[in-house]
């Protein structure tokens, strides 16, 4: 997630805009997914390098996103079908659409400057607001995630202490999920500023004065991707989208959080292996095939240009595979439709 201190007063800039296009390989009459579509930024870049002929659908759990997104995109999004949906239920939004393939797919994850700088979605301690960090406030998009506040008010300590320790990775989880509890047995913490001031008072005088950013930024990033399932939603993601890009398709994450990222790199090591059987097993027996080629060996990070223009982009992190299978070679200029067209008959349904 980007720094409180670094995103707020900062208008919504897509990351890692030219890397992303130049994975993706747009190219005219590709059909491509924007899983997290948020303000489009992403996906007008997309369409617009497609010459008039690449399609798009974009996806948010946010309504005002998706609002936000169709204003911006203008003409264009004649050539977008926009729907509200998390990126994890893509496969609907394609089944609707009557797309077999696709030739790319972009996740860009984590919270949108727009979400932070709008004190009523309760993401942000900057600007005081109700606990809610809810993408999906109004449960259309078939989450029905409960507001911040439920979890902060009924979990148990140790339900806190475990979601602020491996989400929010804060050696202080103990201190701040017992300062919790100690607080809501008076009243309920209802806003983001009681909730901050909370956490602040948790931690040691110390680590207050020598702390870089402000000690509950890591609390809220750890309930914010609690309430939002945002670790299972990738999984999900990515254990399906395989089955869904045509060959040489492309797949490209855009992550913020050292725990998603970690996420991917393992997801896409282990699927551009092919044998997975010990190594002192004699012979094959788990038939297991390479489905990807990973082309990002690192992940690719933003230039210091790009820092300096958009500071969201400091802790973005991108990486990028291609889908394998029969004919990627002599057929690697083709769209998907066209190379769908020879592997659609051996295609495991998923």
């Amino acid at each position: 997630m980007a720094e409180e201190s670094e995103t707020r007063g900062t208008a919504h800039v897509p990351v890692l805009l030219r890397e992303t296009l130049e994975f993706l390989r747009v190219r005219p009459g590709g059909r491509f997914l924007d899983g997290t579509l948020g303000a489009g930024g992403h996906t007008r870049a997309i369409l617009e390098a497609g010459d008039g002929q690449t399609q798009v659908l974009g996806l948010d759990r946010d309504q005002t996103a998706l609002a936000l997104a169709a204003k911006n995109l203008g003409p264009l999004a004649e050539r977008a079908i926009l729907r509200h949906l998390p990126f994890s239920q893509f496969d609907t939004a394609l089944a609707e659409a009557g797309w077999d393939f696709l030739d790319g797919a972009l996740v860009d994850l984590g919270v949108s400057s727009m979400q932070l700088d709008t004190p009523e979605r309760g993401f942000s301690f900057i600007a005081e607001g109700p606990l809610d960090m809810r993408m999906d406030q109004n449960g259309g998009s078939g989450g029905g995630e409960a507001p911040a506040r439920t979890l902060v008010n009924k979990a148990s300590p140790d339900r806190l202490r475990e979601i602020i320790r491996d989400l929010g990775q804060d050696p202080m989880a103990g201190r701040i999920a017992r300062a919790i509890e100690k607080a809501r047995t008076d009243k309920d913490i209802e806003t983001t500023a009681e909730l901050a001031a909370i956490v602040e008072r948790a931690y040691p005088a110390k680590w207050r004065r020598e702390s870089r950013n402000h000690p509950a930024t890591r609390t809220f990033q750890a309930l914010r991707m609690a309430v939002n399932s945002e670790l299972s939603e990738l999984e999900t993601f990515l254990d399906t989208i395989g089955a869904h890009l045509a060959p040489g398709g492309r797949l490209v994450v855009i992550s913020f959080h050292s725990l998603e990222d970690g996420m991917v790199k393992h997801f896409l090591r282990k699927a551009a292996t092919g044998c997975v059987c010990p190594p002192r097993q004699p012979m094959c027996t788990c038939e297991h095939k390479p489905v990807y080629t990973v082309l990002t060996k690192r992940p690719v990070m933003a230039d210091e240009a790009e820092q300096a223009q958009n500071p969201r982009s400091r802790s973005a992190k991108l990486r990028a595979a291609e889908r394998l299978g029969e004919g990627v070679g002599e057929n690697a200029g083709e769209t998907a439709e066209g190379q769908a067209k020879a592997w659609k008959r051996k295609r495991p349904r998923p």
